[in-house]
């Protein structure tokens, strides 16, 4: 098959082996796939991962154990969990430590032509779904997670710091459940883009005052402390950055103003799967380009332009 592979480089293989399912599993035909800063972050040797990339999707089941997903237009989680462990009969199956995550650790990824995922990994979506929007479905639903994750009435003010995807998908799904954040970032472009689309969008060093909530979207080491800066005290930071680079940050006022630090990373699909087929958000404003599978090394070219939101990739 077709496929994007990162093996030192990043490279476009035609004759890259096809996927094969072990007892549980499915077959996928990959139809349209997003390129994500965590893939940006893989191609450049996060994680040390070698292999197919990519992680969000959408595509038709072409090979299954089970005869309700044959056929079906699908979105898939992306952690494979062993199922036995201790943390997965806790429910936490996306912290179980033997498992494999698309594109990312241990198993090849959506930048092909088929994918392999288990059978309860994968969720029909609705026919009136259109696909580049279906295919949102993977950051939206971590974007979700942070509100699974801790309460946040809807009078408080939060704060989104960074203007890159994950900011501005977090920004549209606070939007689509009623809250009003405030974003900051260092892209006058995007900015404008997002204040466009209903968020309330300003130069990050413009931001002033503290708030109650503060949400580090940044990708940078530094998030961290800026978040230590502009959060009140008894509020709360909420993390989506896997910045890989490490941080010198003090700590000290994390104590002192008794602030509450969570981590936050994916999210259940449903969530985002119910807002996307109600109309409730429409992330497609965030498309800047689309590239075929042999584009692919031009796709992430793209996609590196910090100007750019949202790149695709349509193998199909």
């Amino acid at each position: 098959m077709r496929a994007l592979v990162i093996d030192r480089q990043l490279s476009f293989r035609s004759d890259y082996p096809d996927p094969q399912p072990a007892p549980g599993e499915s077959i996928v035909r990959v139809d349209l796939a997003g390129i994500c800063g965590t893939d940006l972050e893989i191609a450049q040797g996060y994680m040390a991962y070698r292999g197919v990339l990519g992680h969000e999707f959408v595509g038709h089941v072409i090979h299954s154990s089970n005869p309700k997903l044959a056929g079906r237009r699908v979105v898939g989680e992306i952690n494979a969990a062993c199922g036995r462990c201790a943390y997965c009969a806790g429910g936490l199956g996306r912290h179980c430590p033997d498992r494999t995550v698309l594109g990312i650790l241990g198993r090849d990824g959506a930048f092909a032509d088929l994918l392999r995922l288990p059978d309860e990994n994968l969720i029909p979506i609705p026919d009136s779904l259109a696909d580049d929007a279906a295919v949102f479905t993977e950051p939206l639903a971590a974007a979700y997670e942070l509100l699974q994750q801790i309460h946040i009435p809807l009078d408080k003010s939060i704060l989104v710091l960074g203007d890159g995807r994950l900011g501005a998908i977090v920004g549209l799904a606070l939007r689509g459940e009623g809250y009003e954040p405030l974003l900051g970032g260092h892209h006058r472009e995007k900015l404008d883009r997002l204040s466009k689309l209903g968020i309330a969008a300003i130069a990050e060093d413009q931001l002033a005052g503290r708030h109650d909530f503060v949400i580090d979207c940044t990708g940078s080491p530094a998030g961290l402390a800026r978040a230590i800066d502009l959060v009140k005290p008894r509020g709360a930071i909420i993390l989506k950055s896997t910045a890989a680079l490490e941080a010198n940050v003090n700590l000290s006022p994390l104590v002192v103003n008794e602030i509450t630090v969570i981590g936050s990373r994916c999210g259940a699909f449903q969530p985002a799967l119910d807002a996307l087929a109600e109309g409730r958000i429409d992330p497609r404003p965030l498309i800047d380009a689309g590239f075929s599978l042999g584009d692919g090394v031009a796709a992430f070219e793209a996609a590196r332009n910090p100007l750019n939101f949202k790149v695709l990739i349509r193998p199909t």
